[in-house]
């Protein structure tokens, strides 16, 4: 490459149109994720008798599906590249988004054989069922299966994600990138609550999975015309295509994909750093997920608001999760400033991240003086959080080369995911049980002793992630072919 050229060349910039798709892609699968955990305390469950348990089981099965098909995702995604993988992806999980919808007139139609109806005559067929129990079976057994279509497609969004970030910006500015993607989640949760509430109160929650889900068919349309590989798009330039591929100078993995060499599936488990990797989605995904499932029951089991009125305090959590986005600035800081390597500057970025979620510890006391407290205080942690799962994503594209990028990205999406079962399973048994027979603990009785437990796993999470994780993969040690 000729280097006076380049030198007079000013860059190009069209990395952070790729960086900005991928956010807005982000943001819509956490759109669609939060219709249920946003409807089914004062809508959903009503209508179909749901209990903590039952919600517990969707949420739980979701994690697992999302585990089992993150598996995969990540190798699909490798094999179909980039582009067409993600296509398929937000294709997929914006059917099964609009699935959802159609669960209340599918239990009408199997209970009774009222197949025609609309949504409101569905309702009125539902309330006069006399047999409670097989309404409730039925329509979790429905909602379960459209959540089944959800997960298949969302499991595509973050390998794809990760492999696009790493297509289009060098390794130290990927944790950056990677936060910058990542608070899509952050701003779909945060506006979230006022949009989808406010659809469900004035034209029914059925409404929500629909007008929401139709939001990924929008994101298709421009990104079949806005992504191709940087070295083949006219709108990077030498200059920026030579940022982009700095790494290879001196980036033996490089080499080793020049030269085609690829990991299967079953190798991928031979390196302890994708161990690494997988225990520290298991220990700290499904924390994030609670938050993002259960807050809305929280605040009314609890704090005895609903509907509407959850609107200013999930905004406002959602808000100071924004924070998180500084947490790709500090590893580019001990990478930059310090000389620290990637993964060192990671490592020590995440150490910092893993202390801040301790404060959950104090959300349960400090809500009897009011509920903004415990708000602000998970809006803390789970900004910590996001920023420990931008970096912790990062680590992939530090070890391992481009073409086992997705792959491993998906070992780590699965382990995740089976932590959220775990979580979320044992919340929606713990709370029925604890509301139940008034159990108490430390203070508190009935369901918020059971919410206080559960904050308690959540905050120390992180540090026996992080534990776990230096002692597997003390140092920075590529994964070389």
């Amino acid at each position: 490459m000729n280097v006076t050229t380049t030198s007079r060349q000013k860059m190009s910039n069209y990395r952070w149109m790729i960086c900005a798709m991928l956010f807005f892609a982000t943001t819509i699968n956490y759109l669609d994720r939060q219709v249920l955990s946003l409807t089914w305390p004062k809508f959903i469950g009503p209508e179909f008798g749901w209990t903590n348990d039952d919600y517990g089981n969707i949420t739980a099965w979701f994690s697992i599906l999302y585990a089992v098909c993150m598996l995969f995702a990540g190798k699909f995604v490798d094999w179909m590249d980039t582009k067409k993988g993600f296509l398929w992806a937000i294709g997929v999980w914006s059917v099964g988004a609009c699935l959802h919808a159609y669960c209340g007139i599918a239990t009408s139609g199997i209970l009774t054989g009222e197949w025609l109806v609309n949504f409101a005559e569905a309702k009125e067929i539902i309330s006069h069922v006399g047999d409670g129990a097989m309404v409730v079976s039925v329509s979790v057994i429905l909602f379960i299966s459209a959540r089944f279509v959800l997960a298949l497609g969302e499991a595509g969004n973050f390998p794809a994600a990760i492999k696009a970030t790493a297509e289009y910006f060098p390794k130290k500015d990927r944790a950056f990138s990677t936060s910058i993607f990542n608070s899509g989640a952050t701003i779909g949760a945060m506006i979230a609550p006022a949009s989808i509430l406010y659809i469900a109160e004035l034209w029914g929650w059925e409404a929500t999975f629909i007008i929401i889900g139709l939001l990924g068919f929008v994101w298709m349309a421009f990104w079949v015309f806005v992504y191709k590989k940087p070295e083949q798009h006219p709108k990077v330039n030498v200059a920026e295509l030579e940022y982009i591929q700095q790494d290879k100078l001196t980036d033996q993995v490089v080499e080793n994909e020049r030269q085609g060499k690829k990991l299967s599936f079953t190798q991928c488990f031979r390196f302890k750093q994708t161990w690494a990797f997988a225990f520290g989605k298991f220990m700290t995904d499904g924390v994030w997920w609670f938050y993002l499932f259960w807050m809305p029951k929280y605040l009314q089991t609890v704090f005895h608001l609903e509907g509407v009125d959850q609107v200013l305090p999930l905004t406002a959590l959602y808000t100071i999760v924004m924070i998180s986005i500084y947490g790709g600035w500090l590893p580019s800081y001990f990478i930059g400033k310090k000389g620290m390597n990637p993964y060192a500057g990671r490592m020590r970025s995440m150490l910092i991240f893993a202390f801040f979620p301790l404060l959950a510890l104090f959300a349960q006391p400090l809500g009897g003086y009011s509920y903004w407290l415990p708000v602000i205080i998970i809006g803390i942690a789970a900004a910590a959080h996001q920023a420990w799962s931008a970096n912790i994503f990062s680590t992939v594209g530090d070890m391992f080369p481009k073409t086992a990028i997705a792959t491993i990205t998906g070992i780590g999406g699965m382990a995740g995911g089976l932590g959220s079962f775990f979580i979320q399973k044992c919340a929606g048994k713990l709370f029925d049980y604890a509301g139940r027979t008034k159990m108490s603990f430390l203070g508190f009785e009935g369901e918020p002793s059971g919410y206080f437990m559960i904050f308690i796993f959540c905050a120390v999470a992180y540090l026996i992630g992080w534990v776990v994780m230096k002692s597997l993969v003390p140092k920075y040690k590529p994964v070389v072919l």
